[in-house]
C-alpha cells in the first residue's frame, strides 16, 4: 500500500511540476503582447504595385509619386497616401485576411515594425540602373530590411527576433520598370544585351535577392509575376498608331519571358534551399482574362484608363502633376480593370489578393497565402523552449 501511495505521490508531483512548467513557458509567451506568438509578419519588397508610399519621402519625379488626387480617391483613406490606387493595394488586402494591422512604409517616422514593414519604391527594379537616382532599388531595400533586423533585435531580443524573421512571408513585385524603362526605352541596353541576355540578367539579380533574404533567415516567400506589360494602357496608346491601339507585343514577350525564367529558379531554390516555401501564380493570364473579357469578371472595360488622358487614357497625366496636366476621370473606377496608365483599379487588387490567399492548387502554388501565414504551432512551443535561453532557465530551475 505504501508504494502505491509513493507511486501516486510521485506522479501528482509529476503532473504538478509539468503543469507549472508550461504555465512559466507559455504564460511568458502569452503575457508578451507586443509580440503575440500567432504572428506573422509580413515584409513586402518592390515597385509601384505594392509601394504604400515610400517615394513620399524621397526626391523623385512626378511620375514616381501618388500623393495628391484623384489617387486613394474612395474614401477607404483619409486623403491619398502615395498607393498608385483610387484606394488599396494588394498587400493591403493580404495584410487584412492574415488579420494584420496595415503594414507601414519603411520610411514612414516612427514607423512599428513589429508586424512588418513594407521596402517598396515607385519606379524601382531588380537592377540598380533602372531609374537610378530618383527610386529606392532593390538592393537598397533589402539593406534596409537589415536596418529592420536590427530594430527587432534591440526590442525583442535576438531570439524572438528571428522568429518573426524565419515565420514572417515576405512578398515580393518587382521587375516591370527593368523591361519598360530599364530596357524598351533605353537603347544602349538594347545595344548591349539581347532579349533573353537581359531576362537572365534581371533573373540573376532577383535570384541573388531571393538567396540574401533567405540567409538572414526568411524561409516563406510570395511572388508577383509580371502582368501583360504590352496591354498596359500607356504602351496600347504608344502603339495607337502602328496598329490601331493592340498591345505592344514587344513588352508583353519580355513579361512572359521573365515569369517562365523565375518558375524555373523557384523549383530550383525549393530543391537546393531547405524550407524554403513560396507561392505564385499565373498573374499573366488571370489579368489577361479581364483585359479581354472584362464583363465575364465584372467589369466594363479592360482597355481604358479611368484616369489619364490620350488614347486609352494612356498619357500618363492623371493628378495633374506631371508635364502635361490635362486629365480625364471616369465615373465609377470599380468598372474599370486600369485606374491609370500603369496601375489597376483596387478592385483588380482585392480580387487578386483572394486568389493568392486562399486560390485553388490549379492557380495558386505550390502553397497559397493563407498556408504561408498559417503558424506552425510545433514550431513554436516544441521549438521556442529548445532554443529561447529564458525557457531553458525554467527548466534548470525544475531539475
Amino acid at each position: 500500500m505504501a508504494s502505491l501511495q509513493n507511486s501516486l505521490l510521485d506522479h501528482s508531483i509529476l503532473i504538478c511540476v509539468s503543469t507549472l512548467l508550461l504555465s512559466i513557458v507559455f504564460g511568458s509567451c502569452a503575457s508578451d503582447h507586443t509580440l503575440s506568438s500567432r504572428t506573422v509578419a509580413l515584409f513586402t519588397f518592390g515597385d509601384s504595385t505594392v509601394d504604400p508610399g515610400n517615394n513620399n519621402y524621397i526626391n523623385t519625379i512626378p511620375e514616381n509619386q501618388a500623393h495628391y488626387k484623384p489617387y486613394g480617391q474612395n474614401g477607404f483613406f483619409e486623403h491619398p497616401t502615395g498607393r498608385f490606387s483610387n484606394g488599396r493595394i494588394i498587400v493591403d488586402y493580404i495584410a487584412d485576411y492574415a488579420k494584420l494591422p496595415l503594414i507601414p512604409p519603411f520610411l514612414q517616422p516612427s514607423a512599428d515594425y513589429t508586424n512588418g514593414v513594407n521596402f517598396a519604391s515607385a519606379g524601382a527594379g531588380v537592377l540598380p540602373e533602372t531609374n537610378q537616382g530618383l527610386v529606392i532599388d532593390l538592393q537598397t531595400q533589402l539593406k534596409n530590411f537589415e536596418e529592420v533586423q536590427k530594430s527587432l533585435t534591440e526590442k525583442f531580443g535576438e531570439v524572438k527576433a528571428k522568429e518573426v524573421i524565419s515565420e514572417a512571408v515576405y512578398f515580393i513585385s518587382i521587375g516591370s520598370n527593368d523591361y519598360m524603362g530599364g530596357y524598351l526605352a533605353n537603347p544602349k541596353m538594347q545595344e548591349q544585351y539581347d532579349p533573353e541576355q537581359y531576362v537572365g540578367m534581371v533573373i540573376g539579380n532577383l535570384t541573388q535577392a531571393i538567396q540574401v533574404l533567405y540567409g538572414k533567415g526568411g524561409r516563406k516567400f510570395a511572388f508577383l509575376r509580371l502582368c501583360p506589360l504590352g496591354c498596359l494602357p500607356a504602351f496600347r496608346a504608344l502603339n495607337h498608331k502602328a496598329s490601331g491601339g493592340g498591345c505592344f507585343e514587344a513588352a508583353s514577350a519580355l513579361a512572359l519571358a521573365h515569369n517562365n525564367a523565375l518558375k524555373t529558379v523557384l523549383t530550383s531554390l525549393e530543391y537546393m534551399l531547405k524550407q524554403f516555401k513560396y507561392s505564385t501564380s499565373n498573374f499573366y493570364d488571370w489579368l489577361q482574362d479581364r483585359i479581354d473579357n472584362p464583363y465575364k469578371h465584372g467589369y466594363k472595360d479592360g482597355v481604358n484608363a479611368c484616369c489619364g488622358t490620350g488614347p486609352y487614357g494612356g498619357i500618363f497625366t492623371c493628378g495633374g502633376t506631371k508635364e502635361v496636366k490635362d486629365y480625364q476621370l471616369c465615373e465609377n473606377a470599380d468598372d474599370y480593370v486600369w485606374w491609370d496608365s500603369f496601375h489597376p483599379t483596387e478592385r483588380i487588387h482585392e480580387q487578386l489578393a483572394k486568389a493568392l490567399w486562399n486560390g485553388a492548387p490549379s492557380s495558386v502554388g505550390p502553397y497559397n497565402l493563407e498556408e504561408l501565414f498559417s503558424v506552425d504551432e510545433e514550431k513554436l512551443t516544441i521549438g521556442y523552449m529548445v532554443d529561447d535561453p529564458e525557457a531553458q532557465d525554467h527548466f534548470s530551475l525544475l531539475k
